[in-house]
């Protein structure tokens, strides 16, 4: 399937929109000036497009559209946690052979990678100290392998109009790579009181 024919679901605009986002730069600065999505909803790019609105995995998946739109491989990376907090989901990619990614996030921590990562794992693990709870609780646990979005073409995952539940499901049963054992997450020290106090620090309030 040619270029053209994968983004054919697109309107004429979004595609002069994907157009101009020709780098992760402006990828990741057209997530921060869009609305964080408060809603239980699992958007297509294409929706997203429309509502103007994304959480992290609806983020990501139009991030990975983006850059596929421009010659890159759509891939995400699924970050997990404990039980009591929330994954996250990034958008990466590959520059000069270091790796960077993309994200959206509400908040002032897991945002934007540079692509100077030697591996997925560096890039991972950049991530490790600044996800923590409101009681300073370090939360990482371990993360997927680069996923290929291409996979799920066959359900139309950059246009269709239906909820992507699936799609985040299919990403939470791959296998997962542990960073920590036991003695590890026992010895973790807490964030500090100003590092708890920039985590409250929100980008966009629910109306």
């Amino acid at each position: 399937m040619s270029l053209s024919e994968k983004f054919s679901g697109f309107t004429k605009e979004q595609i002069s929109l994907l157009r101009k986002l020709d780098s992760p730069q402006k990828i990741q600065d057209f997530l921060e000036a869009m609305r964080a999505n408060f809603g239980e909803t699992n958007m297509s790019p294409k929706k997203v497009l429309e509502k103007r609105k994304a959480h992290c995995f609806e983020g990501a998946l139009l991030a990975a559209a983006a850059l596929r739109f421009h010659g890159k491989e759509p891939l995400i990376v699924d970050l997990k946690t404990t039980h009591n907090d929330d994954d996250h989901v990034l958008a990466v990619f590959r520059q000069n052979g270091r790796w960077g990614a993309i994200t959206k996030t509400n908040h002032a921590v897991l945002r934007y990678r540079d692509p100077v990562f030697k591996s997925i794992r560096e890039l991972v693990m950049s991530f490790f100290n600044e996800y923590f709870l409101k009681d300073g609780r370090k939360t990482l646990r371990s993360y997927s392998k680069p996923i290929d979005l291409a996979r799920f073409d066959k359900f139309d995952w950059m246009t269709s109009e239906k909820n992507l539940e699936f799609i985040a499901d299919a990403i939470d049963k791959e296998p997962h790579t542990a960073i920590l054992d036991k003695k590890m997450i026992v010895s973790l020290r807490r964030a500090d009181q100003f590092e708890k106090k920039v985590f409250e620090t929100s980008q966009w309030k629910k109306k």
